[in-house]
């Protein structure tokens, strides 16, 4: 891709401050080089298996994605990440600095687990559903995360709203929503298109207003998670079964950060040569 090519422009920022819960829209984010600050700061850990609650295994986790979590201020560069306040499905509220939050998700979810900010050597169970073209058909696998992190591959993924729209058109059957694919940085691109653009930006960087810069390290392949039901979206196998069947499973990029800073809604995305270093 050439270098300083207009992209389009950032059309909404999310962040997800625990772990495969609901998260929060944001109209403007502080990146630094562990993504958004307070993205998946926290996550609730099994306490039988010490592994990382994922709706990856959507059989153990059912219902993860009915459980919000915001914080109670905005995290501050410099400063400690704040507690968050978890609205339950019933709509019970519980803080993390709560003294019987752990109890509390415990009971709703199940089984004895605890909110953590960190875990050694963290890992979770993902459920691959039986469709032809994924890595794994009809099993679970445990799967490591970055030392030191709860994310998956990497710390930022995008997101383009073509991408949405070509999935649309080739299974119209199925509601395709951003929300589905838990992107922190939905791009709208500056014209019409009808290809996954995502699969162009490998080995770029993404410039982000006057600060920001990704680079993109590789596709986003999507997992079982797509397909569960979450708010008013049904569960719906055909979404992973459209991704996989018409790229690959790829739907969005995963992304690395180059150079920290701020970034907001409406800011214009410029693809540029991808450099090494991390900004402070």
């Amino acid at each position: 891709m050439p270098s300083s090519q207009l992209i389009g422009s950032v059309a909404s920022l999310w962040r997800y401050p625990v772990k495969s819960m609901m998260g929060e829209e944001l109209n403007a984010a502080e990146v630094t080089k562990f993504g958004l600050l307070g993205d998946r700061a926290y996550a609730v850990v099994d306490v039988e298996t010490g592994k990382v609650a994922s709706a990856k295994n959507p059989k153990k986790w059912p219902n993860l994605f009915s459980f919000r979590a915001a914080y109670i201020e905005p995290p501050r560069l410099g400063e400690e990440i704040p507690p968050i306040r978890i609205t339950l499905p019933d709509g019970t509220l519980v803080r993390s600095d709560d003294a019987d939050v752990d109890s509390t998700l415990s009971r709703a979810l199940g089984r004895a687990v605890k909110l953590s900010r960190s875990t050694a050597k963290p890992s979770l169970e993902e459920y691959w559903p039986n469709i032809e073209g994924l890595t794994h058909r009809d099993a679970i696998t445990d799967e490591p995360l970055p030392e030191g992190t709860f994310f998956d591959v990497a710390v930022v993924h995008v997101l383009s709203t073509s991408t949405i729209d070509v999935l649309r058109a080739v299974y119209p059957e199925g509601r395709f929503e951003v929300r589905r694919f838990r992107p922190n940085v939905v791009l709208q691109p500056d014209s019409k298109r009808d290809d996954f653009i995502e699969n162009q930006w490998s080995g770029d960087a993404l410039a982000m207003g006057s600060e920001v810069w990704l680079n993109v390290t590789g596709p986003c392949l999507r997992c079982v998670m797509t397909t569960l039901a979450q708010g008013d979206l049904p569960q719906d196998i055909g979404i992973l079964k459209t991704a996989v069947k018409h790229n690959q499973g790829g739907v969005g990029a995963y992304a690395s950060v180059a150079k920290a800073g701020s970034i907001r809604r409406g800011d214009v995305v410029k693809s540029e040569p991808a450099i090494s270093a991390v900004a402070s």
